[in-house]
């Protein structure tokens, strides 16, 4: 599943200013403008995104793994869901497919997701799957 405009969601926590851009009017030249949300390119907006998606991960009920802080584990007594995060980029998979909707469709109210369907390359990994098991390459 890929984030539309993940890095657009998120508020600042620091105090960012930038030069206005070409065309926006302000009273003289040497007037700054303070960002209020994220902006691509801002060293501050993949860690804001990532405390985001965290807690919003662990509202849900998942827990973040300790050793990998990309992964995030929901279980109950029949079902177990695992989701990987890479950046805006979620590889999700759970022993249910009723457990594996809600997720997507929370997820999709939260942030507008786009489902690629089932993963065949996450990470410079290619996946393939049979009836028994899973391939991965490199």
């Amino acid at each position: 599943m890929d984030v539309n405009n993940a890095f657009l969601h998120e508020h600042l926590d620091d105090e960012v200013y930038m030069t206005p851009l070409k065309g926006y009017s302000v009273p003289t030249p040497r007037h700054i403008c303070r960002l209020k949300c994220s902006l691509y390119g801002l060293k501050q907006t993949s860690c804001q995104w990532n405390i985001e998606l965290s807690g919003r991960l662990q509202a849900y009920g998942f827990l973040q793994c300790t050793h990998d802080h990309c992964l995030f584990i929901h279980s109950t007594f029949d079902s177990f869901t695992a989701l990987l995060v890479y950046v805006d980029d979620i590889l999700l998979t759970s022993d249910s497919d009723t457990e594996l909707q809600a997720v997507k469709v929370h997820l999709d109210v939260l942030f507008t997701i786009k489902d690629l369907g089932q993963a065949k390359y996450f990470m410079g990994l290619e996946m393939a799957r049979s009836a028994h098991s899973l391939l991965v390459t490199q």
